[in-house]
């Protein structure tokens, strides 16, 4: 029988609820407690979902827990980090993990030093969508991947987000908020990078507060870039634009286009575990690939809506918890979280120096994860 971990979520805000919603799903995870800074968020989150409520310091001295996830905002991911690992315990991050490589140096010797795991969201790239494209392109129906293009651009997190300040400040912005699922599924299709440049700029200085909560109405001060172009040559040789931005209202690129000597794939929104996988032949003849019967692909919330979602996180959590035991690379480890991380803040200093930045690390492409080795995760 697998080991069931006791689970502590470090952070109550919006987020915390889709972990502890989703962790029962998978056989080795318990979440027992929930924490936070402001005592009030932590009883709210621990009463919808039946778990103990306790400060941070209780958090981390918890002999119940093996590991404690990270759901602080970006700027206190690092300290909170090295709180959990000098606790003795794993620790496990939402994205981004830190925000510079000489901070995930030091959580890769603090973990080394005490035999620990330290593991990062984003983990969609093990959805069932984002396995198939990379099992097509691996088969090598699609040829050499030589080129492709990404973008994730909308008008913006204050439409939505009750308080969104924390978006538009060092640690934030679309480069580190959502290009870690970009520049992640990124590494699985087809590698990690060497080089990038990037022009980058703001649209706004300041931002209105339109979504409902006590923030409406109010502005913010924009103190990162919100527009960022960039390219990005990979290992393997494949050049790839990304664009991200927070000032675009509409339009109409896909979200990963990956082209192929030998035709194209067209890979769905990798904020989500599911959604449509398109490839072509050499000729342009598009085809919509039948979604293979891999579990984190089936969805399981808005059901009700036009294009219901699959929802699997904890998946990287589980997974690093099991890599744990057995020896192997996690999925979601700190090498492919560290890259990830080296790509997006080169992006921002290419942007700002105009420079063409030759990345410091480098990573392993994580492992595939095959629809049976997913079902026998989950309970």
């Amino acid at each position: 029988m697998a080991k069931v971990y006791g689970v502590g979520i470090m952070g109550a805000g919006n987020i915390s609820a889709a972990y502890l919603r989703l962790a029962p799903l998978f056989k080795n995870l318990e979440v027992r407690a929930v924490a936070d800074v402001i005592p009030e968020a932590a009883k709210k989150r621990a009463s919808e979902y039946n778990v103990a409520a306790q400060t941070p310091d209780e958090l981390l001295k918890n002999s119940e827990l093996d590991v404690i996830v990270n759901l602080t905002v970006p700027a206190a991911h690092f300290s909170v980090s090295k709180d959990i690992l000098s606790a003795g315990k794993h620790a496990y991050s939402e994205k981004p993990f830190v925000l510079s490589v000489e901070e995930g140096i030091q959580l890769k010797a603090l973990a080394e030093e005490h035999g620990l795991k330290v593991g990062s969201a984003p983990d969609t790239f093990l959805g069932g969508a984002h396995q198939q494209a990379r099992s097509i392109i691996e088969s090598g129906q699609l040829g050499r991947i030589a080129s492709g293009t990404m973008h994730v651009m909308s008008r913006g997190m204050e439409h939505w987000h009750p308080n969104p300040d924390f978006f538009f400040q060092p640690g934030g912005g679309p480069i580190l908020d959502l290009g870690p699922y970009y520049v992640t599924d990124l590494i699985n299709l087809a590698g990690p990078i060497k080089r990038v440049s990037a022009f980058t700029s703001m649209a706004r200085a300041e931002r209105e507060v339109t979504a409902e909560g006590p923030f409406k109405g109010t502005f913010i001060k924009v103190g990162t870039p919100t527009t960022i172009h960039a390219i990005l040559e990979l290992h393997s040789g494949a050049i790839i634009t990304l664009g991200t931005s927070w000032d675009v209202s509409s339009h109409g690129h896909h979200n990963i286009e990956l082209y192929g000597t030998e035709g194209s794939v067209y890979v769905p929104d990798p904020n989500f575990f599911n959604g449509d996988v398109t490839i072509t032949d050499r000729a342009g003849t598009k085809e919509k690939v039948t979604p293979w019967d891999h579990p984190f692909g089936v969805a399981n919330q808005d059901l009700d809506k036009p294009n219901p979602r699959a929802n699997y996180r904890n998946a990287g959590l589980s997974d690093m918890l099991t890599a744990a035991e057995t020896g192997r690379h996690a999925r979601c480890d700190l090498d492919v979280a560290l890259h990830a991380v080296d790509v997006m803040t080169s992006i921002l200093k290419a942007g700002e120096t105009g420079q063409v930045i030759t990345l410091s690390t480098t990573c392993e492409r994580p492992a595939p994860l095959g629809p049976d080795e997913a079902r026998a995760m989950l309970r």
